[in-house]
């Protein structure tokens, strides 16, 4: 296994929208052996969630896990899950607003607020079809790790540019009432 380069903002691949992922490259060797880096890299950086074109490989292919994650050690635990080709549906107009991070916008967060109901329909890594209902903070998580497979950051969804700062002031000045609503993907 391997940790690979993530891409950062400014980089044209955070850009274009993903093409989706075959069942025959779904079913390589090649291919499993990427979600494997992936799921590394995501751990690696303590992440929540990766998607393929933050390492520089444009396909709809995703990974999210929150699970012993010492950055959000009181969300919910959810188990590893590839989201192959996901085609997501909003269950819920309500919002839930949350302050994003990104190994692709490094220093920075930015508030966001996101429905907080959705479906996702895609593949698992193994090429089966199956269907995911996420809720609050997972909703989130999963928008934002599917937002990267459109072309868009969160930075393109902020609720507004002064909820746009840098690492630092938001441990200082945001934080202490943030409401533990922070997200790194």
């Amino acid at each position: 296994m391997a940790i690979l380069k993530v891409a950062r903002m400014g980089h044209p691949i955070l850009r274009r929208e993903a093409a989706p992922v075959t069942e025959k490259e779904i079913k390589s060797a090649e291919l499993q052996q990427f979600i494997d880096d992936m799921i590394e890299t995501m751990h690696e950086y303590d992440g929540l969630g990766l998607a393929a074109p933050q390492v520089h490989r444009p396909i709809r292919l995703s990974v999210v896990e929150v699970q012993d994650n010492p950055r959000y050690p009181n969300k919910e635990h959810v188990g590893l899950h590839v989201f192959i080709n996901p085609v997501l549906t909003i269950l819920n107009k309500a919002t839930n607003s949350y302050w994003e991070g990104c190994l692709s916008v490094p220093g920075l967060r930015g508030l966001v607020a996101r429905p907080n109901k959705i479906k996702v329909k895609y593949l698992d890594r193994d090429g089966k079809a199956a269907e995911f209902i996420a809720e609050n903070f997972l909703s989130t998580v999963l928008q934002h790790e599917f937002d990267h497979l459109d072309g868009k950051l969160y930075i393109d969804r902020l609720v507004d540019s002064t909820k746009l700062v840098f690492e630092q002031e938001f441990e200082r000045y945001w934080l202490p009432n943030a409401e533990d609503t922070e997200l790194d993907d």
